[in-house]
């Protein structure tokens, strides 16, 4: 099999140049026939880079699929958006670039806005995503940096400060005036969509690890990709395990006001209804609340069978526990965010046998995982949690991308959405639907014993239910086409 590499002899510490044995950046055979696809046509052809097109969109089982097993007319997400643009016939910058710059955007610092609620509450998690991407750039620096030009990465950093329209101003001063070449954020959805159509004008890649809300790549801009496990997929395996696992019947969502607790719980929603169980009741509180007892009442007198939380750790802790105080058993189900030491700490003993979902196993036996867990503890003295290996790998796939493809931000964006085989990260293989959405398995966290367990849909016994379209005509779920 014939492979493409590109080598380098430079390593980078502390603004010094030493010489180092060779590395190679190696390019698989499908990334090697995207870039001779891309140069074999003229600044103003559209390459023939062979659009992905799915059967399914984010592995939805069959029964919690809209319009009741009638088939649409048109399914949306299922072929991958193309760049038709010419932004491939850019030249390279000189060769007198003193570094390669790449941009971060997240929650770093502490704001107050009417978007957030009041005070902001996303910066634990933004710190820990830009320590996992700030990890993988110097380790990048540290293996020669840009190997083609022997210069170093350098991470362009800018605050989410969750005022609306700010994060625009962000993307703007990193496209036009720092010149990155590519974007790593943010957390808020909110923020997040206005971010991604700023980068869809800029032509610039903007890769996801942070924002689970289910709608941030239903925009279908063909510049932005995530890589992390999103609401829709969670939701998917939690409602399974409720109905049709566990059986129960009468469910009731409370939730946070915010676009975070709205949209994560719409597909348990939708899928509880088209599953024939209905949420009872949906009850929402406004951010940064401590007294639940309204919701809650009304919630205790719906007689549940369980109970779903969407929100952050802290009022997931506090709900749980006064819910408890009131006497309401009902089993706890929640968003990831509550797989946390916040959450546990918070909720102490009421913690046990509570279930979130989660978008990877971080027990798993895996030697680029311990290896990552090692270098993170050395860096930061601390321990990696879901949002700094997300970082990581998202800022792994862009120095990769950079790598591959040159200094062009639409070849960068290229390898990356054309790419045929998984991204082999720390969180697991990472493979992109057609919509450019992570579309690896999802897990379940359970509390036992003091400690969160992950399961999967194969440990929980519990079939996926997703009919593929070739069996559908014999099942009765799709008219046979004429001969």
């Amino acid at each position: 099999m014939k492979r493409a590499w590109i080598v380098g002899w430079w390593l980078v510490v502390g603004g010094l140049t030493a010489q180092k044995p060779a590395q190679e950046v190696l390019i698989d055979p499908d990334t090697a026939e995207v870039l001779r696809r891309i140069n074999a046509v003229g600044p103003y052809e559209v390459p023939d880079l062979k659009l992905r097109k799915d059967d399914n969109y984010a592995n939805t089982p069959v029964d919690v699929e809209p319009f009741g097993g009638v088939k649409p007319y048109k399914e949306h997400f299922l072929l991958q958006m193309e760049y038709a643009g010419s932004g491939r016939a850019i030249p390279e910058p000189p060769m007198d670039l003193k570094s390669v710059k790449i941009g971060f955007i997240g929650p770093i610092m502490s704001t107050v806005s009417v978007a957030t609620g009041g005070k902001s509450h996303e910066e634990a998690l933004g710190i820990k995503m830009l320590q996992g991407a700030r990890l993988a750039v110097e380790e990048a620096n540290a293996r020669g940096g840009h190997l083609k030009r022997k210069i170093p990465f350098e991470l362009v950093i800018s605050n989410d400060n969750g005022l609306w329209g700010s994060s625009g101003n962000e993307i703007i001063k990193m496209a036009y005036i720092d010149r990155v070449w590519a974007i790593l954020g943010t957390i808020d959805g909110a923020n997040s969509h206005i971010a991604i159509r700023v980068a869809l004008k800029a032509e610039l890649v903007m890769l996801n690890t942070g924002d689970t809300d289910p709608t941030f790549i239903e925009t279908n801009i063909p510049w932005v990709m995530r890589v992390i496990g999103d609401d829709r997929q969670q939701s998917y395996l939690l409602v399974d395990y409720m109905i049709r696992k566990l059986g129960y019947r009468r469910i009731g969502i409370i939730r946070g006001s915010n676009r975070y607790g709205r949209f994560g719980v719409r597909e348990v929603r939708d899928s509880a209804r088209r599953l024939g169980q209905p949420i009872i009741l949906e009850m929402a509180y406004r951010l940064g609340a401590d007294d639940f007892s309204l919701q809650l009442e009304r919630l205790r007198e719906a007689q549940l069978d369980a109970m779903v939380h969407w929100g952050d750790a802290r009022d997931s802790a506090l709900i749980l526990n006064q819910m408890r105080a009131l006497g309401m058993k009902q089993p706890f189900f929640t968003s990831d965010r509550s797989v946390s030491e916040e959450f546990v700490s918070l909720a102490g003993p009421n913690a046990e046998g509570v279930v979130a979902g989660y978008p990877w196993d971080p027990t798993r036996k895996d030697p680029r995982l311990e290896k990552f867990r090692q270098a993170f503890r050395a860096r930061f003295n601390a321990e990696p949690e879901t949002y700094a290996a997300h970082g990581y790998d998202g800022m792994s796939m862009l120095l990769w991308a950079i790598q591959a493809a040159g200094l062009n931000r639409a070849k960068i964006r290229d390898v990356l959405a054309y790419r045929g085989k998984p991204w082999r990260g720390v969180t697991g293989d990472i493979s992109l639907s057609a919509a450019l959405d992570d579309v690896g398995e999802v897990f379940l966290a359970r509390r036992e014993s003091g400690a969160w367990k992950y399961h999967s849909r194969e440990d929980l016994g519990i079939p996926r239910g997703y009919i593929p379209p070739r069996d559908r005509v014999s099942r009765g779920l799709e008219p046979a086409k004429p001969q």
